[in-house]
């Protein structure tokens, strides 16, 4: 590899991409660090459960610490990521087969990923569901029905809107594109903002919390988890708006709005499964889910 070649290949060093271990390839460690800070958002909530029992172990300090810490190690990692994948050497980026083939595979490979987080949590309510129900402390799902419908709708109205976006592209269709990938945005906005309204009538309005017994910990659990998947998706379809705008995709380049779009889908369908099964199905009796 020439001076000339090497410089071009390290132009980005701030968050620092490398080959790593040399002659294998571009390597990251942004990855392994977003993967660190959810563990240790993991370990918060299990310090936090420990300190606040009927004999705590220990205060509630190091749990806030630990969650503190690990969500902000969790954000740096996430933007390093994404500056690495979406941004760093793109701007100027030509059209590229193999790049766009292994940026989608990589896309596959997180998502199933996140099966297995998204699987982990199912896991724990099903067993938990499996038990003597109604649990104690679960509330009612009355109050917040109609919010959820309309939330979910609103959900599967912006994967549509996204699918005709990426048609429009396409085609060449540059203005259909755009409007298509900002009703998606808004959607999107509207969703994470119905969420939050949900949160504040359970937390403030019902005092159901985290802490009220084992539904509780699943509920917030899966809809915590899922939010902050479409708070990130959010941020990723923002990325491809803003380079929309400077006229950067067109039928034979459009390899970030596919993967964009693919997570995006994924925390669609999650969201699906997770009204059936978590609201509807907690309200059904019995002690199978």
């Amino acid at each position: 590899m020439s001076t000339e070649d090497s410089h071009d290949d390290h132009g980005h060093h701030l968050p620092a991409v490398e080959d790593w271990p040399r002659g294998f390839g571009e390597a990251s460690w942004w990855p392994f660090v977003t993967a660190v800070g959810g563990a240790g958002i993991y370990i918060a909530a299990a310090l936090y459960i420990v300190a606040i029992g009927d004999d705590p172990l220990l205060s509630t300090t190091p749990g806030v610490v630990v969650g503190i810490g690990s969500v902000g190690l969790f954000l740096v990692g996430l933007y390093g990521w994404l500056y690495h994948a979406f941004v760093a050497k793109y701007w100027s980026r030509g059209a590229s087969s193999d790049h766009g083939s292994g940026l989608r595979w990589g896309m596959i490979a997180f998502l199933g990923s996140e099966l297995g987080t998204f699987g982990a949590l199912f896991g724990y309510y099903f067993y938990i569901r499996a038990g003597q129900w109604p649990p104690v402390g679960m509330p009612e799902f009355g109050l917040t029905t109609s919010l959820v419908l309309a939330n979910t709708a609103l959900l599967v109205a912006s994967s549509f809107t996204l699918h005709w976006a990426e048609l429009s592209l396409r085609r060449e269709n540059r203005r259909s594109f755009i409007l298509g990938m900002l009703l998606t945005l808004a959607l999107g906005a509207v969703f994470i903002g119905g969420q939050i309204l949900e949160y504040y009538e359970f937390i403030v309005e019902e005092g159901f919390t985290f802490t009220n017994g084992i539904f509780a910990s699943a509920f917030f659990g899966l809809t915590g988890l899922h939010g902050l998947h479409v708070t990130l998706g959010a941020v990723l379809l923002g990325i491809v708006f803003v380079r929309a705008l400077r006229g950067q995709f067109s039928s034979e380049r459009h390899v970030a709005v596919t993967t964009a779009s693919m997570y995006w889908h994924f925390v669609d369908v999650v969201w699906v499964f997770l009204v059936v099964v978590l609201y509807f199905g907690a309200e059904i009796g019995g002690s199978v889910a």
